[in-house]
């Protein structure tokens, strides 16, 4: 009987427990191992709800994450986290569209190496300084919007400008050289309206439209717009002046406006 049960257990029960073994060590080996997740700490996510300082920088971010960058544009515009300084561009950048964000001032370095750039337009954020030399490298801008800081003065102009709008600052004429804008050949389109100026500065020759509106300029002259020493010249290229909103009477400088294919609009009292 001991010889059958021996029997039994090594040509039956044997191979069968063997055969459980290596099949739940098999199983065990295909099983994936569990990952383990680093979930943020509750406290600090809470932090960057209730607490804007603790959360993420937009400098610590990419510029391409952070904004929307297609072939030679990049749009970063109400940009959360918020952006308190220009972002690095990429290399290629034609037109940046920089608007509503917390840009507080512009440094000689945040353009330094944007040779391609054509379009600037930082509408709408606290720019309240620009260093001199921002711009003046910047060889192939054409259009440089500003609309809606807290700017007192200009800095240097790059030469081929044709756009430039400064609408809705606090630009002072101490702060606006009066040739400012004289040796910017192709400007044809300028906006200062709304600011605190009390002089028009030196026109260039090439401005189709120009708004000085809602200023403080309390008087014009016969050079302002025209030539005083010549009857025959014609301002042939401006369209529009605005001048309305300012402190000056027109009617009292009737041959202010005599070289002009059109007076200002706007109403005057």
């Amino acid at each position: 009987m001991m010889q059958l049960r021996t029997l039994f257990f090594t040509s039956i029960l044997l191979p069968w427990i063997l055969s459980t073994a290596a099949k739940d060590k098999y199983m065990e080996v295909r099983r994936p191992k569990k990952d383990t997740a680093n979930l943020p700490d509750y406290d600090t996510v809470q932090d960057s709800v209730t607490d804007p300082a603790a959360a993420p920088k937009a400098v610590d971010v990419p510029t391409c994450l952070l904004c929307v960058c297609l072939i030679g544009s990049v749009y970063c515009e109400e940009v959360f986290p918020e952006m308190s300084a220009v972002p690095a561009l990429p290399k290629e950048t034609a037109h940046l569209y920089a608007r509503f964000n917390k840009i507080t001032k512009i440094r000689n370095q945040d353009f330094a190496d944007m040779a391609t750039i054509k379009t600037i337009d930082l509408t709408g954020n606290l720019i309240t300084e620009i260093d001199d030399g921002a711009f003046s490298k910047l060889l192939l801008l054409e259009e440089l919007i500003l609309v809606e800081n807290k700017l007192t003065k200009l800095p240097m102009l790059p030469a081929k400008l044709t756009l430039f709008n400064a609408n809705f600052n606090q630009l002072k004429t101490q702060g606006v050289k009066a040739t400012a804008f004289k040796k910017l050949t192709g400007l044809a389109y300028l906006y200062l309206g709304n600011n605190e100026l009390t002089a028009v500065p030196q026109l260039p020759e090439s401005l189709q439209v120009v708004h000085l509106h809602n200023n403080k300029i309390s008087t014009v002259t016969d050079e302002t717009f025209c030539r005083g020493n010549s009857s025959y010249y014609i301002r042939t290229n401006m369209d529009e002046v605005r001048l309305d909103g300012n402190p000056v009477v027109l009617s009292e400088h009737p041959d202010s406006f005599i070289c002009l294919q059109a007076l200002p609009i706007g109403w005057y009292h």
